[in-house]
């Protein structure tokens, strides 16, 4: 069945993956399977499995049919090697970088990173003795210099949050293959609908699926998805891996070290709401998409807005990469400035439809002000390095009727 769906659009493959087994009731959902242990038919058949020659669920930390029908979907989707499901989009990043590198190795990435990435590279994954080496992505031998013997990956975000700066990913892969690096892509801005992103070099993505996957804020979890085009002989960490599961070694690692270890698990009923959140997530995209055109074109045209952040905007300098890489859908999160702090404040507090919260891709349309929020704990130094102003508002665009959001915007700037 599958090879019959290769070549149907997007939404038709998300609701047509089958299961990984025939389900008995021939059910058109996948069936929430709450359970911690699974019954084996004897004692070989489960020695077999421990030992890696039985495939079959154990223990719901490690797997489950509702967790690995959400991966199969996925890998579907993006075409990948194999995915893996885990409890958040932290936990995702986190257990990428941890099985990647070893204590004295070193990572390269980008100065405008979301607020908690650049914490976990910067603090916590730093006690431990790995090395965050920052860097301006956009320019090539900037990168280059901070490369050495101990460096495993670049890792960046196809846009940045809430800079909205899209990377140039095709010099980015080929500084990775030239040095023989990793390269990972944080794409939760750019969902597989829109980016193919082993076709410009990605090895590795991660996703914050709390965010598009979930289908509106239902639930929280991360995805770890190999494109299957890394040679992993070149990193050290997982030589004794690769004789025994040779192209899938770093799923592998991740199932039987880094993440089974951790504990960072996906739950089940999470799990069924990401499956309902893929069948519609082309849906949704384009209609916050088209919404944030709308919204740029009020935005730009009002005499209080100072400026205005977002790509897929033909006035926006990133346009071209946007087209390039992202069908000129680069994600539905905006920016823009006001006057000042205080204008930010009032503007936010006079909202009547749009809500004052913190996360992204939700149906509904939410604003936050990164500087007083998300980076409160960074110094000011570390603020101007991320382009973090004061008089920047971060607008996660819904799927309203965008007359009644931009009424609401206008009855607020006025």
């Amino acid at each position: 069945m599958m090879n019959a769906l290769k070549k149907t659009g997007f939404t038709t493959l998300a609701l047509n993956v089958p299961y990984a087994k025939n389900d008995p009731h021939n059910s058109l959902q996948m069936p929430l399977y709450e359970t911690v242990a699974f019954d084996f038919e004897s004692a070989e058949q489960m020695e077999a499995n421990f030992r890696g020659e039985y495939a079959a669920h154990v223990y719901s930390r490690s797997s489950s049919p509702t967790v690995e029908y959400f991966e199969l979907k996925l890998k579907a989707l993006t075409e990948s090697q194999g995915v893996l499901a885990v409890s958040s989009g932290m936990a995702a990043i986190a257990d990428v970088l941890l099985s990647v590198t070893k204590a004295g190795d070193n990572i390269i990435s980008g100065h405008q990173l979301f607020g908690h990435t650049y914490a976990l590279l910067s603090q916590t994954l730093g006690e431990f003795g790995l090395e965050a080496r920052f860097s301006d992505l956009k320019k090539k031998e900037e990168i280059e210099m901070l490369v050495d013997e101990n460096t495993r990956a670049i890792y960046f975000e196809t846009v940045t949050n809430p800079q909205l700066e899209i990377a140039d990913i095709e010099m980015l892969a080929e500084v990775a293959q030239k040095h023989g690096l990793l390269l990972i892509a944080d794409s939760t801005l750019t969902p597989p609908n829109v980016f193919r992103a082993s076709k410009f070099g990605v090895n590795v993505e991660v996703v914050s699926a709390t965010k598009y996957f979930s289908g509106g804020a239902t639930s929280f979890g991360g995805v770890i998805i190999d494109h299957g085009n890394y040679d992993w002989s070149l990193n050290p960490n997982f030589s004794k891996y690769i004789e025994k599961y040779g192209q899938n070694a770093f799923i592998a690692r991740l199932r039987k070290n880094i993440y089974r270890n951790t504990g960072g698990s996906m739950a089940p009923q999470t799990a069924k709401f990401m499956i309902q959140g893929l069948d519609i997530l082309e849906l949704r995209v384009e209609k916050c998409y088209q919404n944030c055109l709308a919204l740029g074109a009020f935005m730009q045209s009002h005499a209080k807005v100072k400026a205005v952040g977002y790509p897929g905007l033909k006035s926006d300098s990133d346009y071209p990469l946007a087209k390039k890489y992202f069908c000129g859908v680069p994600g539905t999160i905006m920016s823009f400035d006001l006057e000042s702090k205080e204008a930010c404040f009032e503007f936010m507090n006079k909202l009547n439809v749009i809500r004052r919260a913190t996360n992204l891709n939700d149906n509904k349309t939410l604003i936050i002000h990164p500087y007083s929020t998300i980076y409160a704990e960074f110094s000011e130094e570390e603020r101007a390095k991320a382009n973090i102003r004061d008089t920047m508002i971060r607008l996660s665009v819904g799927i309203e009727n965008v007359e009644d959001l931009i009424a609401d915007m206008e009855q607020a700037l006025a």
